[in-house]
């Protein structure tokens, strides 16, 4: 029985492998139950879940017949980067890093900075239309994180507040 879609199989196997990480990294802390959960059940059920999707997503690699086998093609690096690199400007602006004195420049300009960047990973980039969706992405995030659940957080730069 060999593998007869390899993009299945590997999506599969990578499912499997962070929802066997989440469910045993669920196990450090207290489960309980259904009536009583703690803080380790739900990444255990959502860890278990995601792990029994995964098998079943290579088993239907394995047994499923595909045109041409469903070939994993090359990687696609200049996505990668930028959406990684967007994640991670939008967790330093929005909190700051205290180990070289960079202040939090708050939730509204971390969020224009991450849907600029992460809008350069597309094969086209029209700044219009990322500025708009930059700014409804920051006015909804605003009413959702700050109004309606009265998160606290920096909203706007330290030095814009004083």
């Amino acid at each position: 029985m060999g593998i007869k879609s390899q993009k299945d199989f590997f999506s599969g196997l990578v499912f499997v492998v962070v929802g066997v990480a989440y469910a045993l990294g669920s196990m450090n802390y207290k489960i309980g139950d259904g009536a009583r959960m703690g803080p380790g059940y739900f990444p255990l059920l959502l860890g278990s879940l995601l792990a029994i999707l995964g098998g079943v997503v290579i088993f239907k690699a394995m047994v499923v017949e595909t045109v041409d086998g469903d070939k994993v093609g090359s990687m696609a690096w200049r996505p990668l980067v930028f959406i990684i690199l967007a994640n991670l400007v939008f967790g330093v602006l929005l909190g700051g890093l205290p180990s070289i004195k960079l202040p939090a420049f708050g939730l509204i300009i971390a969020i224009y900075a991450l849907v600029l960047i992460a809008s350069m990973a597309g094969d086209e980039f029209k700044l219009k239309g990322v500025m708009v969706l930059a700014t409804i992405l920051a006015v909804m995030s605003y009413a959702a994180f700050i109004w309606l659940l009265k998160l606290q957080f920096p909203v706007w730069p330290a030095f814009l507040t004083r």
